[in-house]
């Protein structure tokens, strides 16, 4: 976290101290003094399964470790869906007690399979991609073509439990809040929504204020960093190249926003993987920067 968001926050906490002190000090004059106090949001964390990394370790046993870490679920990507793997994934999920929340199913339009496989696995939502804007792809039909599968799939989904929720990312696509709030509302369907990557918007935007303006679209967080600085000196993917919590994220001033809108719920670190003590770090950033410990 900078000096400038440690100033800012701060002050935040040193305000809310002189608020509670003043709410104390006329308790006895208001008819609701006794009201509980509103409380932060608690957020679910999670790990994508493939950032385990050590392969020496069966699949109940990278459960198990996350579970010690402290992580609360994980969330599968749509190949895993053999059957021989999703048996192992269940058997792992029951015996360790860790959730799987979810299925990642990216920008493959077999968005039906997917729905289907994370209501096998207990989740509750499928992550889509929606296309892809190129020069072969215009801008336009790619809105059509993804506005209407999700509209073609969105019955289903809210049939089975399941919400398709439509991730920003670098794709061309949905490139500010208005417009993906928009794109999710014209499908007119509870089942889909957002998943927000925060570190993504970096690049070209504030995701504090992505919260604000997507508001209760949101079903899910993706937790990651971008750092200006490196995407100037090394290159525009660099900029992926930082911790969470040390980059251009304002995690201070997002958690904000998110408590602004009521969210309770999963967040997942999207970053590089690796052993145990990989994991342990990114589950300690994570605990520092959603404000959990």
């Amino acid at each position: 976290m900078s000096g400038q968001q440690q100033t800012r926050r701060n002050f935040v906490k040193q305000a809310t101290v002189s608020a509670a002190a003043a709410a104390i000090a006329a308790a006895s004059f208001s008819p609701t003094a006794n009201a509980a106090p509103a409380s932060k949001p608690r957020f679910k964390k999670a790990v994508k399964y493939h950032m385990v990394t050590d392969k020496s370790l069966s699949i109940q046993q990278k459960f198990q470790m996350l579970k010690e870490i402290g992580f609360d679920g994980v969330e599968i990507r749509t190949r895993d869906k053999d059957s021989a793997k999703v048996k192992e994934l269940l058997k792992a999920r029951d015996t360790v007690g860790l959730p799987i929340h979810g299925i990642i199913n990216s920008n493959s339009p077999d968005i039906k399979t997917a729905i289907d496989l994370s209501k096998t696995l207990g989740g509750t939502s499928v992550l889509v991609v929606a296309g892809r804007v190129s020069k072969e792809v215009s801008y336009d039909d790619n809105y059509k073509e993804w506005s209407d599968r999700l509209k073609e799939n969105a019955p289903y989904a809210e049939k089975q439990g399941i919400k398709l929720l439509v991730e920003n990312v670098w794709n061309n696509f949905l490139l500010s809040p208005l417009e993906m709030a928009q794109f999710i509302d014209e499908i007119k369907s509870p089942a889909v929504g957002v998943y927000f990557d925060i570190g993504n918007v970096v690049r070209f935007g504030y995701p504090e204020q992505w919260v604000k303006i997507l508001g209760s679209r949101i079903g899910k967080l993706d937790v990651k960093e971008y750092s200006r600085k490196l995407q100037q000196d090394e290159g525009l993917w660099k900029g992926f190249n930082v911790e969470i919590g040390d980059g251009d994220s304002d995690y201070p001033a997002v958690v904000d926003a998110l408590e602004a809108i009521n969210y309770s719920g999963w967040a997942t670190a999207e970053v590089k993987g690796g052993n145990r003590e990989r994991l342990e770090q990114i589950n300690q950033r994570m605990d520092h920067s959603l404000e959990l410990k």
